[in-house]
Order: structure tokens, then C-alpha cells, then sequence
């Protein structure tokens, strides 16, 4: 089958541990263990992208190469986002919180280490500071420094950065070009469902229609033909599909979930289209043998397809270079 008439299957990650959700969480108890238990499952994720010949995006929060607090300070940009509301601020939350923080929830240089020693690795930004580029106070220079000094820790790994996830899903098209400044050639946007527009303020019918569409189909374009992908742009814009919701305790809303999933990744490779999941690894704090196991049967369920139907699995460098292949 040509490479051009093949489906493909994309997975991009939003690698953040604490500095995604500290404002959410109470600092000397978040979730427990939830965070042990992320990092006991992001090796075990590494094993099943090898096993299954996954290739993944590994958009990684900067902040997260530091070894711990004192190298955090060390590495401050000259310029860092001055949002109007401050309890949305990395910066002005661990300032505050540093006596009480658990350094091992929000620096991992060791697991960047082995993400980057992992086959079909590519390893992405996002951002330094979980960079919120729709609140009211940052400026694109703020934007461009924490790209910079995210650029330049993933550097000293010998980490050359090539593509964006815009933290909060806040993709900011002002941006893209500071993006392209600084090398950036793929991020990852939005569905193209007006609950999934970031530069709206989020209301009960939004979070309704996101939380419902995980297992319904609310939304019936999540699988997107290449032609629809404008690989002339720089840098490209990559279309999520479907966030992958983390096992319940509810066993109808699993299984809507799978086969939800199971039904569009079908639906990309026999008609040669893309399908791009994605999901937080801490996402699998909760239950994360439940999720590692939903996990297996999504990977099962591609290689079922890739021997059916030549399913690609691309991270987003090898979906952008498809693309502009395609396109030639």
C-alpha cells in the first residue's frame, strides 16, 4: 500500500506532573499518591510504545529537567509571565508554596532520560513554565523567553525541540510565529468543535459537551483527512482528535470510551486519514493498572489495524514530514 493512501495513528502527551495542576491541589496532600503513581507509569507506558512500535510526542514542561528547587531558581528567564491573576503563575505559586512543596512531583530529569532512550521518542514542549498564552497580563516576549529557556535545558540533553503543545490547550495563533522564531515547525490544536475554542471562558454546556464527547458521538469529524492539514504553514498545525479519558469505576463509560476510540482509529486507517490522541500521563494517577491495561488494548487494536490496513503510527515531527511528503 503507498505510503500516501496509508491512515494515520498520532499520540502526543502532555508531560507536566505537578506545575499542570498545582493551583488545583492542595500542596501537602495532592491526590494522595497521585503522583507516585504517575511515575510509576510512565516507564511502564515506555515499555508498551517499544512493545507496539508507538511512536509518541513527549511534550514536556520545562520546568521538569531541573534536578530541584535551587537549579528551578538558577534557571529563571529574564522575563516570565506577569498574568493579571497571579494564582495561575508557576513562578508566584512555588514562591509561595516552596517550604511546603515535594520536589519529586514537579522535577523528573531522570524519567526525560529514559522518554529519550525510548524508540519513536520525540521529545516536544510544553512550554517552560506551563505557559498560559490566553491570560490577560503575558506578552509575546514573556511567551518567546520561556521558550527559550525551555529550548535550552532540553539542549543540554542533546534535545533538539521541534514541536509545541500550548498548555491548557490555549492555542494562540498570535503566537505561532514567535513559534516559528524559535524553531518550533508542529503544535498541536483544538478539535475544530466550538467547545473546544480556549478564548472562550469555559461554562457548564462546554465542560459538558468535553466530558460527554469522550463517550458519545458528540463529535463526528474527530478522524481529519490529510488534505485538511495545511503542511505549507510554519509552523504546521497538527489537529488533536480525542483526549483519552482515564479509567472509571463506571464499566459502561469505559467501555463507550474504547469503543469510541477503537471505532475512529478504524475509521483513519481504512480511509487513510489522521487520528491524534492525546492525554496527560497524570491522567494514570488514580488507577493507573486500570489505565495501562485501556492503554494495551488501544495499542492491541492498532497493530490489529497496521497489519489490516498499513496503520501509521507518527509522533508529530514524522506526521509534519509525512504530510509535506504527501503534499509534494
Amino acid at each position: 500500500m503507498p505510503d500516501n493512501k496509508q491512515g494515520v495513528f498520532c499520540i502526543s502527551l502532555d508531560f507536566e506532573l505537578q506545575w499542570g495542576v498545582f493551583e488545583k491541589m492542595t500542596v501537602g496532600n495532592p491526590a494522595n499518591n497521585y503522583f507516585e503513581n504517575t511515575r510509576f507509569a510512565i516507564p511502564q507506558m515506555l515499555q508498551l510504545f517499544s512493545q507496539y512500535q508507538i511512536q509518541v510526542t513527549w511534550a514536556i514542561v520545562g520546568m521538569i529537567y531541573n534536578q530541584n528547587l535551587e537549579m528551578w531558581k538558577m534557571n529563571r528567564p529574564d522575563l516570565i509571565p506577569d498574568y493579571a491573576n497571579k494564582t495561575v503563575s508557576s513562578y508566584h505559586w512555588c514562591d509561595e508554596q516552596h517550604q511546603h512543596i515535594e520536589e519529586s512531583n514537579l522535577f523528573a530529569p531522570h524519567l526525560i532520560d529514559q522518554i529519550k532512550s525510548t524508540p519513536g521518542v520525540e521529545i516536544g514542549t510544553h512550554t517552560y513554565s506551563h505557559f498560559y498564552c490566553q491570560e490577560n497580563g503575558q506578552t509575546p516576549d514573556q511567551f518567546k523567553a520561556d521558550l527559550e529557556k525551555a529550548i535550552q535545558l532540553a539542549l543540554l540533553k542533546g534535545i533538539v525541540i521541534e514541536s509545541l503543545v500550548f498548555p491548557r490547550n490555549q492555542f494562540n495563533p498570535a503566537y505561532l510565529e514567535v513559534c516559528r522564531q524559535v524553531g518550533i515547525k508542529s503544535v498541536r490544536t483544538n478539535p475544530d468543535k466550538w467547545y473546544w475554542d480556549t478564548s472562550k471562558k469555559d461554562s457548564l454546556a462546554i465542560k459538558l459537551m468535553r466530558t460527554g464527547d469522550a463517550w458519545l458521538p458528540i463529535n463526528k469529524k474527530s478522524v481529519v483527512t490529510k488534505e485538511s492539514i495545511d503542511s505549507s504553514l510554519d509552523p504546521v498545525q497538527l489537529p488533536a482528535s480525542r483526549l483519552y479519558k482515564a479509567w472509571t469505576k463506571n464499566k459502561l463509560l469505559n467501555t463507550l470510551k474504547l469503543k469510541r476510540i477503537f471505532s475512529e482509529m478504524t475509521n483513519a486507517a481504512k480511509l487513510g486519514r489522521v487520528y491524534h490522541l492525546w492525554w496527560h500521563p497524570h491522567n494514570f494517577g488514580y488507577h493507573p493498572v486500570e489505565c495501562l491495561t485501556e492503554l494495551k488494548a488501544i495499542l492491541e487494536h492498532y497493530s490489529f489495524l497496521k497489519k489490516e490496513y498499513g496503520f501509521l503510527s507518527l509522533n508529530m515531527k514524522g506526521l509534519r514530514n509525512h504530510l509535506i511528503n504527501y503534499n509534494a
